[in-house]
Order: structure tokens, then C-alpha cells, then sequence
């Protein structure tokens, strides 16, 4: 029943696409002006409405890049509870700038992190207060045609290939598929670490990527857990009860993972970037009591820790210690150097950096 009510939505997805058709149209005609700036900006997206792995992506670009370069992030600073442009300093907490980018803020204190949801306006905004900055990483900017990035890498999910999906509210794309094609980079993210490259050469042949586009695949890897509050690194025994306390689009692929790692894994799943209440916390320790065995722990994922933090107090109240389950990703068929090189080429270009 529940099939033929969804079918009941593909007007309206028709309704959606002709018009992201149309507004992608006049960007394309020169109808609607796209910016373009003289340093490297880097735009990493997706065509979904999310769950792609689009945040270890961004990490991972950071990390290649800030040795050599100085690197700013620019998010919208999703359900953020502030507007406009904000630049991160000590100060900042999720709540000021969103998850994401206080998670980027943490974890590399030596880059500058900056939201703003017009990044037309916000890109010289941030060179105005550091301009130093070499290259600009757009997180989530795939759809925010105004800016004309110099690269734009496309992030799908392996479980579900844009090639497969349709758009909202039939589906989870934000746009028809046909809007691939603005790609210079496409990573199929998510996929299993033992693919085959029968399966690749598979995939390659369904997304079919344009002369322009180079096509990448990736994996998860999950690090060690570590305290959520004092960072120490935390063992745990395969006996354990995991309580995986999370709110992400997908957590299935942390799931399944947990799961490989330990006996017994429950899961209490929240909104997608939802802001915990003192109610969760309670919740969150109730069903920890509840869980069977004698050694018990809940675990988080990064995203999830910089929200829960602002309730830190709470969490101490509780007696509530949490785990936090760190995520990296790595490129598949040994093409790590390939996708480096083609990031590296690409920034040493615009910056005219000699010898490249």
C-alpha cells in the first residue's frame, strides 16, 4: 500500500525537477550570473539530499591541502541557530556555526572555517578577513549555482547511485540526474572495501562519466574510539553492549560496523543534525541501563559529539561518558595518488605555482 501511496508523490517530483531544470538552464545561458574567483575553490556536493559521506570527503581534502596551502571552508552552517556570516574563532560552538563545520574547527584549528548562506557574498567576506587564504573548500555548495567553483567533485553513495534515484519527494535528489554533467570529479562513496573491479568496470560503464570528469571510488574506515570529552583513546572488549546514540542521515554503514566489532549493538537514532535536549540525555542513559550485559557502552559519531557537547554539563550530571567513533575514508584500486595529483594540479594551476 505503502508503494502505490509513494507513486502518489512522482507529480510533484515532475513539478520540482522542471523547475531546477529551468534554474539550472538560465545559469548555464548566462540568465542567471555565476561568480567566479581568481584562487582554487574546491566544491564538494552531492545530488542527494544527504548521507553521502560528504564530510570525511571535505576532511579528507583538508588534510591533503593545509600542509602546502592556506585553506578556508565555507559551509551554509546547516540548522545552525545564527545567520549570516560568521567566521569560527575560540569561541564558536555547533550551535553558532553547525555540526560540520565546528567538527572541521576541532579537528584542524590550524585552517579557518567560515559559514555563510549566500556564499557569493560570504566568499569575499572571508578573503576580506583573511587574505592570505590559497584555497577555498565550498562543503555542500553543488546546488548554489551564484558560485562558479574551479572544481566541482560530486560524492554519490554506493548504495544509491544517483543513476538509480529520482528527484524529491519521490526520491532524495535535489535536482535530475542530468545535473552530473556540471562534475569535474565524481566519487562513488560507500563502497565495500573488497570491491571488485568487475564491479567497478560495472559502475563505470552505468554513470558513464563525461570526457571532462575523472571518476574515483572510495571506502569507509572507522578509527579507534576515543572519550568524547577528554579525547583519551577508549578499548573496548567484543563482549561489550553498544549503545550507537546518533542522529545522521545513514547510519547503517557505522551499524554495521559496530556490529562486526562487537556482540550486541542497539541503536537510538535522532534527526538528521539534531540538537539534543536534556530529555535526550535522560533517554540516552534509560536505555543504557536497559541494555543487557555487565559492560556497556554508548558511542557517537564526530558529527554528533560537537552537538552533544554543548550539553557537556548534563552529560557529567548523568554520569553519561560517551564514545566517539572517528571515520575517515580511503580511496579504492590504489588511486589515491591519481586523485592527489589531479587536486594538486588543479590548485597549482590556478595559483601559477612554478614547476607545475
Amino acid at each position: 500500500m505503502l508503494r502505490y501511496l509513494n507513486f502518489l508523490l512522482y507529480p510533484f517530483s515532475l513539478l520540482y525537477g522542471l523547475v531546477m531544470w529551468v534554474r539550472n538552464r538560465f545559469y548555464d545561458k548566462g540568465l542567471l550570473t555565476a561568480v567566479e574567483f581568481d584562487i582554487p575553490t574546491i566544491a564538494a556536493g552531492n545530488l542527494s539530499v544527504g548521507g553521502t559521506g560528504k564530510t570525511p570527503h571535505v576532511e579528507y581534502l583538508i588534510r591533503l591541502l593545509k600542509d602546502n596551502f592556506r585553506v578556508a571552508t565555507l559551509s551554509r552552517g546547516y540548522n545552525r541557530r545564527t545567520s549570516g556570516y560568521l567566521l569560527a574563532d575560540e569561541n564558536s560552538t555547533a550551535a553558532d556555526i553547525g555540526d560540520e563545520p565546528m567538527q572541521f574547527h576541532d579537528k584542524f584549528p590550524d585552517i579557518k572555517v567560515s559559514v555563510g548562506e549566500e556564499r557569493m557574498l560570504a566568499i569575499p567576506q572571508l578573503l576580506g578577513d583573511e587574505p592570505e587564504t590559497q584555497v577555498v573548500l565550498l562543503d555542500d555548495a553543488f546546488q548554489h549555482r551564484s558560485i562558479k567553483p574551479g572544481m566541482n567533485i560530486l560524492i554519490t553513495d554506493y548504495r544509491r547511485l544517483f543513476t538509480r534515484d529520482y528527484v524529491v519527494p519521490f526520491g532524495r535528489l535535489r535536482e535530475g540526474r542530468k545535473g552530473y554533467a556540471r562534475a569535474n570529479c565524481i566519487i562513488v562513496s560507500k563502497c565495500p572495501p573488497s570491491m571488485s573491479l568487475a564491479e567497478k568496470l560495472a559502475l563505470e560503464k552505468e554513470i558513464n562519466p563525461l570526457p571532462h570528469q575523472r571518476l574515483f571510488f572510495t571506502t569507509l574506515q572507522y578509527g579507534a574510539l576515543y572519550d568524547m570529552v577528554t579525547h583519551e583513546p577508549i578499548t573496548l572488549p567484543a563482549a561489550t553492549t553498544v549503545l550507537l546514540a546518533c542522529g545522521i542521515a545513514r547510519p547503517e554503514p557505522l551499524l554495521d560496523e559496530l556490529k562486526r566489532r562487537y556482540e550486541q549493538v542497539y541503536l537510538l537514532s535522532f534527526p538528521d543534525h539534531y540538537y539534543y535536549s536534556e530529555k535526550d540525555i535522560a533517554k540516552i542513559r534509560k536505555e543504557c541501563d536497559e541494555l543487557p550485559g555487565t559492560q556497556k557502552v554508548v558511542i557517537t559519531t564526530e558529527k554528533d559529539a560537537v552537538r552533544l557537547h554543548l550539553l557537556k554539563n548534563v552529560l557529567t550530571e548523568q554520569n553519561l561518558k560517551i564514545a566517539v567513533m572517528p571515520v575517515e575514508i580511503s580511496f579504492l584500486f590504489g588511486e589515491a595518488t591519481l586523485f592527489n595529483n589531479f587536486i594538486f594540479d588543479y590548485v597549482a594551476r590556478q595559483l601559477q605555482v612554478p614547476g607545475q
